[in-house]
Protein backbone atom coordinates (compact mmCIF):
# COMPACT_ATOMS: atom_id res chain seq x y z
CA UNK A 1 0.00 0.00 0.00
CA UNK A 2 2.77 2.26 0.83
CA UNK A 3 4.27 1.46 -2.48
CA UNK A 4 1.20 2.77 -4.24
CA UNK A 5 1.33 5.71 -2.59
CA UNK A 6 4.68 6.65 -3.18
CA UNK A 7 4.07 5.60 -6.83
CA UNK A 8 1.10 7.82 -6.74
CA UNK A 9 3.15 10.93 -5.43
CA UNK A 10 5.62 10.95 -8.04
CA UNK A 11 3.46 10.40 -10.84
CA UNK A 12 1.51 13.31 -10.24
CA UNK A 13 5.28 15.26 -9.75
CA UNK A 14 5.64 14.27 -13.19
CA UNK A 15 2.21 15.16 -14.40
CA UNK A 16 2.19 18.62 -12.68
CA UNK A 17 5.47 19.78 -14.52
CA UNK A 18 4.03 18.06 -17.95
CA UNK A 19 0.97 20.27 -17.54
CA UNK A 20 3.36 23.23 -16.66
CA UNK A 21 5.51 23.13 -19.77
CA UNK A 22 3.08 21.24 -22.16
CA UNK A 23 4.46 18.40 -22.29
CA UNK A 24 2.58 15.57 -20.61
CA UNK A 25 2.39 13.15 -23.52
CA UNK A 26 5.91 13.54 -24.77
CA UNK A 27 6.83 12.14 -20.59
CA UNK A 28 4.29 9.38 -21.08
CA UNK A 29 5.73 8.11 -23.84
CA UNK A 30 9.30 8.66 -22.75
CA UNK A 31 8.03 6.83 -18.85
CA UNK A 32 6.51 4.26 -20.36
CA UNK A 33 9.57 3.54 -22.92
CA UNK A 34 11.53 3.29 -20.28
CA UNK A 35 9.32 0.68 -17.87
CA UNK A 36 8.81 -1.39 -20.37
CA UNK A 37 12.41 -1.67 -21.31
CA UNK A 38 12.86 -2.34 -17.33
CA UNK A 39 9.46 -4.72 -17.40
CA UNK A 40 10.96 -6.65 -20.86
CA UNK A 41 14.83 -6.66 -19.61
CA UNK A 42 15.04 -8.57 -15.86
CA UNK A 43 18.71 -8.30 -16.15
CA UNK A 44 18.59 -4.48 -17.11
CA UNK A 45 16.27 -3.73 -14.12
CA UNK A 46 17.96 -5.19 -11.45
CA UNK A 47 21.62 -3.73 -12.69
CA UNK A 48 20.05 -0.57 -12.11
CA UNK A 49 17.82 -0.85 -9.08
CA UNK A 50 19.44 -3.88 -7.06
CA UNK A 51 21.07 -2.07 -3.81
CA UNK A 52 23.67 -5.14 -4.08
CA UNK A 53 25.77 -3.27 -7.18
CA UNK A 54 27.76 -0.74 -6.43
CA UNK A 55 25.73 2.42 -6.35
CA UNK A 56 28.07 4.54 -8.84
CA UNK A 57 28.18 1.63 -11.70
CA UNK A 58 24.03 1.61 -11.28
CA UNK A 59 23.90 5.23 -12.19
CA UNK A 60 26.46 4.88 -14.77
CA UNK A 61 24.13 2.29 -16.56
CA UNK A 62 21.26 4.18 -15.99
CA UNK A 63 22.80 6.81 -17.11
CA UNK A 64 24.02 5.10 -20.69
CA UNK A 65 20.35 3.91 -21.26
CA UNK A 66 19.24 7.41 -20.53
CA UNK A 67 21.55 8.79 -23.18
CA UNK A 68 20.83 5.72 -25.72
CA UNK A 69 16.52 6.63 -25.39
CA UNK A 70 17.65 10.16 -25.88
CA UNK A 71 15.70 11.27 -23.37
CA UNK A 72 14.05 14.69 -22.72
CA UNK A 73 16.08 16.77 -19.69
CA UNK A 74 13.41 16.48 -17.38
CA UNK A 75 12.83 12.41 -18.01
CA UNK A 76 16.60 12.34 -17.60
CA UNK A 77 16.57 14.45 -14.30
CA UNK A 78 13.14 12.33 -12.54
CA UNK A 79 14.82 9.49 -13.51
CA UNK A 80 17.67 10.28 -11.86
CA UNK A 81 15.80 11.72 -9.13
CA UNK A 82 13.99 8.33 -8.43
CA UNK A 83 17.50 6.75 -8.65
CA UNK A 84 18.79 8.66 -6.37
CA UNK A 85 15.64 8.11 -3.80
CA UNK A 86 16.30 4.23 -4.56
CA UNK A 87 12.80 4.01 -6.04
CA UNK A 88 14.03 3.60 -9.19
CA UNK A 89 12.35 0.00 -8.25
CA UNK A 90 8.88 1.31 -8.31
CA UNK A 91 9.37 2.31 -12.55
CA UNK A 92 6.18 0.44 -13.55
CA UNK A 93 3.51 1.80 -10.82
CA UNK A 94 4.62 4.83 -11.60
CA UNK A 95 4.23 4.80 -15.18
CA UNK A 96 0.83 2.67 -14.42
CA UNK A 97 -0.56 6.01 -12.16
CA UNK A 98 1.13 8.38 -14.87
CA UNK A 99 -0.72 6.85 -17.79
CA UNK A 100 -3.50 6.99 -15.94
CA UNK A 101 -3.45 10.65 -15.02
CA UNK A 102 -2.64 11.55 -18.40
CA UNK A 103 -5.59 10.05 -19.53
CA UNK A 104 -7.55 11.83 -16.64
CA UNK A 105 -6.02 15.53 -18.28
CA UNK A 106 -6.89 14.28 -21.93
CA UNK A 107 -10.49 13.24 -21.05
CA UNK A 108 -9.62 9.61 -22.48
CA UNK A 109 -11.26 6.16 -20.73
CA UNK A 110 -9.64 2.74 -20.71
CA UNK A 111 -12.24 0.34 -21.38
CA UNK A 112 -11.81 -3.71 -21.94
CA UNK A 113 -14.65 -5.41 -24.28
CA UNK A 114 -14.09 -9.28 -24.12
CA UNK A 115 -16.91 -10.90 -26.71
CA UNK A 116 -17.31 -14.72 -27.23
CA UNK A 117 -16.83 -14.44 -30.95
CA UNK A 118 -14.70 -12.29 -33.16
CA UNK A 119 -16.65 -8.61 -33.78
CA UNK A 120 -16.80 -6.36 -36.65
CA UNK A 121 -14.93 -3.33 -36.74
CA UNK A 122 -18.25 -1.79 -37.21
CA UNK A 123 -19.71 -3.62 -34.09
CA UNK A 124 -16.53 -2.51 -31.91
CA UNK A 125 -16.97 0.88 -33.22
CA UNK A 126 -20.79 1.16 -32.41
CA UNK A 127 -19.52 0.31 -29.08
CA UNK A 128 -16.66 2.42 -28.73
CA UNK A 129 -19.09 5.29 -29.51
CA UNK A 130 -21.58 4.36 -27.01
CA UNK A 131 -19.41 3.80 -24.33
CA UNK A 132 -18.27 7.34 -24.87
CA UNK A 133 -21.51 9.10 -24.92
CA UNK A 134 -22.34 7.70 -21.91
CA UNK A 135 -18.62 8.63 -20.14
CA UNK A 136 -18.73 11.95 -21.97
CA UNK A 137 -15.01 10.68 -23.03
CA UNK A 138 -12.70 9.96 -25.36
CA UNK A 139 -12.90 6.05 -24.98
CA UNK A 140 -10.34 3.69 -26.03
CA UNK A 141 -11.41 0.10 -26.21
CA UNK A 142 -9.05 -3.26 -25.79
CA UNK A 143 -10.84 -6.05 -27.50
CA UNK A 144 -10.57 -9.70 -26.52
CA UNK A 145 -12.25 -12.58 -27.05
CA UNK A 146 -13.13 -15.24 -24.90
CA UNK A 147 -15.35 -18.48 -26.00
CA UNK A 148 -15.84 -19.55 -22.24
CA UNK A 149 -19.10 -16.56 -22.53
CA UNK A 150 -20.86 -18.84 -24.88
CA UNK A 151 -22.05 -15.47 -26.24
CA UNK A 152 -22.61 -11.72 -25.49
CA UNK A 153 -19.96 -8.92 -24.40
CA UNK A 154 -18.61 -8.17 -21.01
CA UNK A 155 -17.66 -4.36 -20.79
CA UNK A 156 -15.30 -3.08 -18.20
CA UNK A 157 -14.29 1.23 -17.96
CA UNK A 158 -12.93 1.07 -15.01
CA UNK A 159 -14.64 0.02 -11.72
CA UNK A 160 -17.91 -0.01 -13.68
CA UNK A 161 -18.39 -3.78 -15.20
CA UNK A 162 -21.20 -4.15 -17.78
CA UNK A 163 -21.59 -7.95 -18.11
CA UNK A 164 -24.13 -9.06 -20.65
CA UNK A 165 -22.53 -12.27 -21.51
CA UNK A 166 -25.11 -15.94 -22.13
CA UNK A 167 -22.60 -17.07 -19.12
CA UNK A 168 -23.68 -14.43 -16.65
CA UNK A 169 -27.16 -15.24 -17.13
CA UNK A 170 -26.82 -18.85 -17.12
CA UNK A 171 -25.18 -18.41 -13.97
CA UNK A 172 -28.11 -15.86 -12.52
CA UNK A 173 -31.14 -18.25 -13.42
CA UNK A 174 -28.99 -21.25 -11.83
CA UNK A 175 -28.77 -19.30 -8.76
CA UNK A 176 -32.63 -17.43 -9.25
CA UNK A 177 -33.66 -21.70 -9.16
CA UNK A 178 -31.54 -22.74 -6.57
CA UNK A 179 -33.38 -20.08 -4.17
CA UNK A 180 -36.64 -20.92 -5.53
CA UNK A 181 -37.53 -17.58 -7.18
CA UNK A 182 -39.36 -18.06 -10.82
CA UNK A 183 -37.30 -16.66 -13.34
Amino acid sequence: MKNLAIARRYAKALLLIGKEDGQTEQYRQELDSIARMMADDEYLANTIANPLYKFGERKQVLVKVIEKLDLTRVMSAFLQLLFEKGRIGFIGSINDFYQMLADEVKGVARASLVSASELTADTIEKIRSALSRKTGKEVVLEVEQDPGLIGGIVTRIGDLVLDGSIRTQLLNMRDSLKRGERA
